[in-house]
């Protein structure tokens, strides 16, 4: 069916110059998920509320975008795929200005929903065109250069809005999407066309009820994981009653879609098991991707006291590390197993996360460059090869569906990542906090004969009382370093334990003929 498809139509352009535009607003878009990861402290001084309120910068911009995603069908049915592009590229630039000019956090949060609205469409829109233009035994290549807006731009973003917010300001880093913009809907214009399955149709109907549920399912679950752990999570009632809705929206929306004709979605593509692995296999992996980008700019700001450039600079080489592996992919990557890329950069991605849990308040910057060079180099492994495995026994009039719903769940990934790190962090520094409390005493030697050496440098210039409350105030602000240490530690852990588990699945996935038969 495939083969039967690819011969009946064929890009007039050359696909690599049609890549132009398409490539550009993908990395546009996938940017976005981590540029302000390193500028949300500006933000929350801005906006005057807490480093966990400006989260929702991030999580609002994945969950809107989460909710256009499975709507990309019908909004190519409707407008045809080619305009749904275009005006997708429009509604998301607009809502970049609007982002840069917001002065409050519920004025950002709302700009960053349109933003998300109007770049979601992009990134699925963008993998099922680069993959339709290329016959199934080529895809491995189109496939390397969709990798490179996948893995590198959220790895460069945390660089780039470092470099911004220092150099300019933060607002500058939702500034630099206009002309991007503007470029790839001229481009898109002239070069992208449409296939026949592609086109405007008639009598287009709407899955009314399944969006609904749709939106229902995802709001609620973003306020949840949001908000609930500053609610004490199933402690309190409206998260126990968010978590209900969260989850009967959920189950509808599913039943709906495999009962209903026209659903919003064809869930069948789950059938395919190398569809069905290989989106569970990305969604662990954009989870864990996502929440290391969100968390070590913390570490390195908060703890290591890094400003905005230089903990982006810090995180610098795993942006090298995916482009070396990427351009190694791209010459000699048709002689290896994609199967075996992707255990080997699973087996990485957990290394480089079990490396930064020896990290410690002294350490220099070489000590974080590694593990993100490491970690670099496995995402780009394997995020290309199982890309190209997931879709492999996929029919070309399948794509657009299936790059949708594989996009809704990895940036459902995203969302939860970012979100389970956040609450471990503040989770377990409260336990590290509460350990060495206890021994925070004087019958413990250890702390006496440290709270006295401390006195002793203080009483040089002070009086005795002053010398002990500075000494005890030094020592406690100690602690809560360290039980913050403690938590990132454990919550890298965290991160590569999930890594090492779905490294078994890629077992199960069906390897590509490379001949095309």
């Amino acid at each position: 069916m495939a083969n039967t498809e690819a011969t009946e139509w064929k890009p007039k352009h050359n696909p690599w110059i049609v890549c132009i535009p398409i490539m550009m607003a993908a990395f546009m878009f996938v940017l976005d998920e981590t540029i302000a990861n390193v500028a949300l402290p500006y933000m929350a001084g801005s906006f005057s509320v807490s480093r966990q309120e400006s989260t929702w910068v991030l999580t609002s911009y994945l969950i809107a975008s989460g909710i256009v995603i499975p709507s990309v069908g019908f909004f190519c049915k409707l407008m045809g795929r080619k305009n749904f592009f275009i005006f997708s590229i429009i509604l998301f630039t607009v809502s970049s200005f609007l982002c840069g000019i917001a002065n409050s956090l519920p004025m950002m949060v709302i700009t960053r929903v349109l933003q998300g609205f109007g770049g979601g469409a992009v990134l699925p829109l963008s993998q099922s065109i680069t993959l339709e233009m290329w016959p199934v035994e080529k895809r491995a290549q189109s496939m390397a250069l969709f990798g490179m807006v996948v893995v590198i731009a959220p790895i460069i973003g945390p660089v780039l809005g470092g470099w911004i917010t220092s150099n300019w300001s933060w607002p500058f880093i939702y500034f630099i999407n206009i002309p991007v913009g503007i470029f790839c809907v001229i481009l898109a214009k002239k070069l992208i066309e449409d296939p026949p399955y592609a086109r405007k149709q008639e009598n287009v109907k709407m899955d009314t009820l399944g969006f609904y549920l749709l939106i229902g399912w995802l709001t609620c679950m973003q306020v949840v994981l949001d908000k609930g752990n500053d609610a004490d999570w199933f402690g309190s009632p409206w998260v126990c009653w968010m978590t209900f809705f969260a989850v009967t929206f959920a189950i509808s929306f599913f039943i709906v879609q495999a009962k209903k004709k026209d659903s919003l979605i064809d869930i069948t593509v789950f059938k395919d098991a190398n569809f069905f692995i290989g989106t569970l296999v990305q969604v662990v992996m954009m989870g864990v991707l996502l929440a290391s980008l969100a968390i070590l700019p913390q570490f390195l700001q908060g703890l290591m006291g890094y400003d905005a450039y230089l903990s982006g600079l810090a995180m610098m080489p795993r942006g090298m590390g995916a482009m070396l592996t990427i351009f190694l992919i791209g010459t000699i990557g048709s002689k290896i197993n994609e199967k075996y890329l992707v255990i080997c950069g699973l087996t990485l991605l957990s290394i480089s996360g079990f490396m930064l849990c020896n990290l410690n308040l002294q350490i220099a910057t070489i000590n974080i460059a590694i593990p993100n060079f490491v970690m670099g180099i496995a995402m780009a492994m394997c995020m290309i090869p199982i890309i190209t495995l997931s879709t492999a026994t996929l029919t070309q009039s399948q794509m657009t569906n299936a790059s949708g719903v594989q996009n809704l769940l990895k940036n459902l990934g995203g969302a939860i990542g970012t979100s389970i790190v956040t609450t471990l962090i503040s989770r377990k520094a409260q336990a590290h906090q509460s350990f060495l409390v206890d021994n925070m005493t004087m019958l413990n030697d250890n702390f006496a004969q440290r709270f006295y050496a401390i006195q002793a440098q203080f009483q040089t210039s002070l009086d005795s009382i002053t010398a002990g409350n500075m000494a005890n105030t030094m020592l406690y602000k100690q602690m809560l370093q360290q039980a913050n240490m403690g938590a990132f530690k454990n919550t890298f852990e965290f991160c590569a334990m999930a890594c090492a588990v779905i490294i078994p699945l890629v077992f199960l996935v069906k390897g590509i003929n490379k001949k095309g038969k």
